[in-house]
């Protein structure tokens, strides 16, 4: 578990990253229901790593 909000929002970014390189390869082979899960779930981690309030008050 993260201990901080800068370590939870880098987990999210890493999520991010993976969302982006799946959906490359989805692209290529036209895969689309893969890339609507795939817009869906970054819909999700954005929404998490934009949160206002932020998730942990200091």
């Amino acid at each position: 578990m993260p201990t901080n909000e800068k370590e939870y929002n880098g987990y999210l970014f890493d999520q991010l990253s993976l969302i982006e390189e799946i959906s490359e390869v989805a692209e290529e082979e036209n895969a689309q229901k893969t890339l609507a899960m795939l817009e869906k779930k970054k819909r999700q981690v954005e929404r998490k790593l934009y949160q206002q309030p932020p998730l942990i008050s200091e």
